[in-house]
């Protein structure tokens, strides 16, 4: 039998079943959002898979309860995790009234629930970091025991954005992690021409602050390093960098063909190392998941997953006449 890991780190049975029905509901949501793009449904995807590990084993290592949350448009994973529902996520891509990222404004993948400590993202990539600085700064000036989670790619961490908040963080001592979901390619970039030196996390030293690259593909070694970060941050001991390292297994978005600029053959070895497999399979191996548990489990998530379409495929527009609500103030 496969070595029980996850009791190791303080996880529960049910919890790492939780992470791994959390990462198979992104999954199925992702897949059927490509679907409803190529019926001409939807408008548009920019897909999680391959990341789910990272993304899930990160927010279960947070405090969900008081920690914020500044995803990048691939985290379907962290944000379920945070409180999101397929529901939610289905009005945001038919871009419906209810949406409650938008009120079906946004592009899909514009993450944010006020209720659920979502801060939103917007189009230009890597604003999101120094928002969160600002967060995790209000947070220590108010003496509250919050952590800021952000999470942003490999691309994005060229961006000044990331090195002016990065900078800022350390220099202050501020409760946030910086998460770097490096899936190899910053839309059609492979890593190897976006860095100068040979890991993201390498860049923490000159922010005064631990960098550490992981497994993306496992959600238990993302779960360790974001729990001790979260420690860290909370006993005033300041921001911490961590990278995940996955493979993105779809092209860039719906928009993208990424046959001009990657093999078949690099995918198919990518989709051997599929977070969703490997996780799964630990589960079986230690006795944690049967097989017929994890069948009822896929039924159950592909209900709600129809439901969510049908819902959100037939709920209202916004009123034209509410165009500017939200922009100018009201």
């Amino acid at each position: 039998m496969t070595e029980n890991r996850h009791e190791a780190l303080g996880l529960t049975n049910e919890q790492v079943v939780e992470m791994y029905r959390t990462m198979l509901l992104a999954r199925k949501i992702d897949e059927r959002m490509w679907l409803l793009n190529r019926a001409g449904k939807v408008p548009f995807v920019i897909s999680c898979q391959g990341q789910e590990a990272a993304q899930v084993g990160a927010a279960f290592a947070l405090d969900r309860e008081k920690d914020y949350a500044l995803p990048y448009y691939r985290d379907m994973g962290v944000v379920l995790a945070f409180g999101m529902t397929a529901r939610d996520l289905m009005l945001s891509g038919f871009a419906k009234a209810e949406d409650p990222n938008s009120g079906g404004r946004q592009m899909p993948g514009h993450f944010g629930y006020k209720e659920k400590r979502i801060v939103t993202g917007s189009s230009p990539v890597t604003t999101q970091v120094p928002h969160a600085v600002g967060i995790a700064l209000a947070g220590k000036m108010e003496k509250k025991e919050l952590v800021t989670f952000v999470t942003f790619g490999e691309g994005s961490s060229n961006q000044g954005d990331f090195h002016e908040g990065a900078n800022f963080a350390g220099v202050h001592k501020l409760p946030v992690i910086f998460m770097c979901e490096n899936n190899k390619y910053a839309i059609s970039v492979p890593v190897e021409k976006q860095l100068g030196c040979e890991k993201v996390s390498d860049r923490a030293i000159g922010y005064g602050m631990p960098g550490y690259t992981v497994d993306g593909n496992d959600p238990l070694e993302v779960y360790k390093v974001v729990k001790e970060a979260r420690e860290r941050a909370v006993k005033g001991e300041g921001p911490t960098l961590i990278e995940t390292v996955s493979s993105r297994l779809t092209a860039h978005s719906s928009d993208d063909d990424d046959r001009a600029y990657r093999e078949a053959d690099e995918i198919s070895e990518a989709k051997k190392n599929d977070p969703i497999i490997r996780f799964g399979a630990y589960l079986k191996e230690t006795g944690t998941l049967t097989g017929a548990k994890e069948t009822e489990m896929l039924e159950e998530i592909m209900k709600i997953v129809n439901e969510a379409t049908d819902y959100a495929e037939h709920a209202a527009y916004a009123d034209p006449e509410s165009a500017l609500k939200y922009v100018y103030g009201e």
